[in-house]
Formats: C-alpha cells, sequence, structure tokens
C-alpha cells in the first residue's frame, strides 16, 4: 500500500532540472574532459560528487523509518549525498545548519559588519585551486578590517582592543562562474577586559574614505605575499608555478573557462556563454561607488551592510545568505531545443536575465566549482577563533540593553523534543526545517501526534522488501552511457522565449 498523503512530502530530486541534466549527459561530460588532456579525464573528487548527487534522495538508497505512536503512521525518509557543492538540498541544509550555528554558539549580542571583498580575474582563477594562498588572502584582508577596528579603538581610548570575524569564502557567482570572494562577518567594534569582565566598544561612524584606507592596507599587505607565491610574476612563470594545471589540468581548463565565462569542451569551445535579455543602453561615465565601498586595481571592498545586535533574525539571514550553495533548482528550466536557462538572480547592467547552456557546459560549471576535499571555506578569525583565549567569554557575551531581541528567550527556552532536540550547536534534520521553513516535518497528518525515528536502513535486501511492500521505487538512478550531445544553436538563433539574445563581454 502507498503512504497516504501529508501536508510535507519527501523530495523528488529526480523531477529536477539538475538531477536529469547529470542523470543524461554526465557521462558524455566525463568523456569530452578525458579528451581534452589525454585520457587524464576529470578529479576523483569531481566525479564522486556528480555520483553521489544521483543517489540523493532515493528510496533505493537507503532512508529513515519514523513512526506515530498514537495512530501508527509510517514516514520514509531518503537519506542524503551530503554534497559540499553541487546538490542544492543538501547544500541548504549545511547552510541553515552554519548560520544557525554562528547566530546561536559564536556571535555575541554586538552590532556585525559585512565586508564583502571582490578579486580580480587573475587572482580568482589561482584561488579556486591553491587554498594555501586563498587562506594568505584572507589572511591579509582580516589583518587590514582588524587592525583598522582596533586604531579607531585606541584614538577613541581603548587600549587592548580585540576584534573578531567570520570569513565564507564563496566559490560562485550569479552566472555559475568561477569567482573566489569573500564575505567576512565582522564584529562592528572591539572587545576589552577592564578587569570586570569583557566590555565591547563600537567602531564609530564608517565611511568611504575608512573602507579606502582598509583597501590600501590590504593592498600594502597583499602584494609580498602574491610575490612568494608568484602570483604576480610574469604570464609564463605563474604558469609553472600553477598547483592547479600541474595536479588537475583538465579541472584548471574547465576553471579558467569558467572564470572569463567561456566554454570550455564541445563545438563550441572558446565563445561564450549565451545570453537572454533586452539589451539597454551603455553606461556612461566612471563607475558608481556606494559611500561604503572602494575599487583598486579589481580589487572591491563593500562595508554597507550592519547588523545592530537586537537583530539577530537579520544576522541569521545574511548567514544563510553568504553560506547558500551555487545553485537553486528554481532557476533552472529546460528549454524546447533541449538546452537548460538560468535565470540570474538579478538583472545584469547590459539587460542580460538568463544564460543558456547546452546540458554539458552546465557541467563544466558545477565541475568548475567543486572544491577539493578537506578545505575549510568557513574561517574564524581574532576572538572567535577557535583557540582564541577569549572565545568562550565572547559567545558568551550579552551587552545590557533595555530592548532584548524579540523571541530570544523563548527559543532559549524551547522543548526539546525525541527527535528534533539540540545538542550543543549540533542541530537535527527535523530543527533545520521548523527553523528555515517553519514546517513541523514530525507532527503525524493523521492524528497530530509526533513522529519518532525508529530505525536507519541501509540493507539493500531489507530496503528492497520495504519498498516493495509499499509500492515504491527500489532503483536507485545512475548516469547513462554517453552519447553524442545535440546540435547547438547557431549564433544568432531566436530564442524560445520573448527575450532577446545577444552577446557581450562579461561585466566587471
Amino acid at each position: 500500500m502507498a503512504l497516504p498523503s501529508t501536508t510535507y512530502e519527501p523530495r523528488q530530486p529526480a523531477s529536477g532540472v539538475l538531477h536529469q541534466v547529470v542523470r543524461d549527459h554526465f557521462e558524455t561530460f566525463r568523456a569530452q574532459a578525458a579528451d581534452l588532456r589525454d585520457g587524464e579525464g576529470l578529479p576523483g573528487f569531481v566525479e564522486r560528487e556528480f555520483h553521489k548527487f544521483l543517489r540523493c534522495g532515493a528510496f533505493g538508497a537507503g532512508f529513515a523509518r519514523f513512526r506515530c505512536a498514537g495512530c501508527g503512521f509510517d514516514r520514509l525518509v531518503p537519506f542524503s549525498c551530503k554534497s559540499r557543492a553541487l546538490c542544492p538540498s543538501c547544500g541548504g541544509r549545511r547552510m541553515t545548519e552554519r548560520a544557525a550555528h554562528l547566530v546561536d554558539h559564536v556571535f555575541p549580542r554586538v552590532p556585525v559588519r559585512q565586508w564583502v571583498l571582490s578579486l580580480p580575474h587573475r587572482l580568482r582563477y589561482r584561488l579556486a585551486w591553491d587554498h594555501v594562498l586563498c587562506r594568505a588572502v584572507v589572511g591579509c584582508a582580516m589583518r587590514a578590517i582588524l587592525g583598522f577596528l582596533r586604531r579607531r579603538a585606541r584614538d577613541a581610548g581603548v587600549r587592548d582592543g580585540r576584534g573578531g570575524a567570520v570569513t565564507i569564502v564563496q566559490r560562485f557567482g550569479s552566472a555559475l562562474n568561477t569567482n573566489i570572494h569573500f564575505h567576512a562577518l565582522v564584529l562592528d567594534g572591539v572587545f576589552s577586559d577592564d578587569g570586570d569582565g569583557l566590555r565591547f566598544h563600537s567602531c564609530p561612524g564608517l565611511d568611504a574614505l575608512d573602507v579606502a584606507d582598509v583597501l590600501a592596507t590590504f593592498d600594502a599587505y597583499l602584494r609580498p605575499v602574491l610575490a612568494r607565491h608568484g602570483a604576480e610574476t610574469t604570464e609564463d612563470v605563474a604558469e609553472r608555478l600553477d598547483p592547479g594545471s600541474d595536479e588537475a589540468p583538465v579541472w584548471a581548463g574547465l576553471a579558467a573557462a569558467a572564470v572569463q565565462g567561456r566554454v570550455a569542451l564541445g563545438p563550441r569551445a572558446g565563445a561564450r556563454v549565451r545570453r537572454l535579455g533586452q539589451p539597454v543602453a551603455a553606461a556612461t561615465g566612471p563607475p558608481i561607488v556606494g559611500p561604503y565601498q572602494a575599487r583598486d586595481r579589481g580589487f572591491d571592498l563593500h562595508a554597507g551592510v550592519c547588523v545592530p545586535a537586537e537583530d539577530r533574525d537579520r544576522l541569521e539571514r545574511i548567514a544563510r545568505y553568504t553560506l547558500r550553495p551555487p545553485v537553486a533548482q528554481e532557476r533552472l528550466q529546460w528549454t524546447d531545443e533541449g538546452q537548460v536557462r538560468l535565470k540570474l538572480r538579478h538583472p545584469w547592467s547590459d539587460g542580460t536575465t538568463h544564460l543558456l547552456f547546452d546540458p554539458v557546459e552546465l557541467l563544466e560549471r558545477l565541475a568548475a566549482l567543486t572544491p577539493r576535499p578537506r578545505i575549510h571555506l568557513m574561517l574564524y578569525h581574532g576572538v572567535l577563533a577557535p583557540r582564541a583565549a577569549w572565545r568562550a567569554r565572547v559567545a558568551q557575551f550579552e551587552a545590557a540593553t533595555d530592548n532584548p531581541a524579540p523571541g530570544a528567550d523563548e527559543k532559549a527556552k524551547e522543548p526539546a523534543d525525541a527527535a528534533g532536540c539540540r545538542h550543543g550547536s549540533n542541530y537535527l534534520w527535523a530543527e533545520l526545517m521548523r527553523r528555515s521553513l517553519g514546517l513541523d516535518v514530525l507532527a503525524c497528518p493523521r492524528c497530530g501526534g509526533r513522529l519518532t525515528l525508529i530505525a536507519l536502513i541501509d540493507d539493500p535486501a531489507v530496503v528492497g522488501r520495504v519498498l516493495q511492500h509499499l509500492g515504491l521505487s527500489t532503483e536507485v538512478p545512475k548516469a547513462r552511457p554517453a552519447r553524442a550531445p545535440p546540435v547547438p544553436l547557431l549564433d544568432g538563433a531566436p530564442a524560445t522565449d520573448a527575450a532577446h539574445e545577444f552577446y557581450v563581454d562579461d561585466p566587471a
């Protein structure tokens, strides 16, 4: 018998555009990548990410069984793949869990400012593979920002002030291009110990000159670091020092094309990705720089978002934004010609609203965005560093205020149930769903009681018998054999919607 319908239903990943692209075209993409560099092919960790994604959410790969003690209702929840880069569902869970951890266990109740550092194209490619250099660049940025806050505090009479920050390394842009940049959530001030406990000193008014000063300081710190790593040398020397090209040449070619917004494989190799939209008049004059923004030599530093101490909900939303996965399912759509249309989060200045990919071209972008194993994309600094002497004291700090955060006490006193309680900094699946979507997935749809976990089933024989009894598919999706790619659209061919197709250089 089939499970009764409820207000919550397990997702159906096989029906999504991304799953269909990977299932039908991954082997074709892998074969073309192997032909690119004498059969060397994709790195093993990239292939594993794609194969894990195909199994995500499939009942045939195993599931958890929940039951209501009141009425006996059963619910099966398939296992996830826990992918770091490809799966929107697992990326969304990781995003929600880490954002909740930062707000509940890391950031004290003080103002937090978001600093966003964008990098020139020549560095985006290098940092995509060279994580040692990436961490060094992040270190230069944090040294400049935290140093600025300490100087401001000294000018106000605060000696030995200590700041803190959490930096998220984002590897992608809205066009799924390789765009290494940093989102730093920085305590907007410093802590000091006056003998009676910690005290927080807010940073006075920030302006564009301050941001420019921080950027200039960062540039001074960065130059010797780049010189040591060969990132500011001549092109031929830089190529010899490129670890990505030496260790994974196919991946390096994909990443280089993704940085430039070009296609790496197939009949359109070297061409720019197609764009859909309504062209607009080209902007004239110098680029607009906001009141909290500075630019120099391709570097862009923005510090215009500051969250007040009492607004924890907004802080969590910003944390989720910085930790989000590269692509959302609702942004992908098939066209009548078998192409994939990607909707941009915001229209570009040239009028572009969508990008048009051949399925293999989309897989190129996703492969280039896959991070190497065992590297950290969220880094802690200053008093928020894991081994900082003040870490525990800072995390528990709460400034005296007459306007406490709404619902803060209620959240701290939330009852813990058998399957959705919190354990330290770990959040269970049900709690994350309730926190992010406002959906109580452990509520029994039949009697309103509570569902409890009774079994984790991963034995293939047992999985098959349970699914056959319930009339559910036992199939575990696999990539289909390689095939000839579809005929690409010719330049200038009309788009499938009313949009106009045009070709321009990527915006800076």
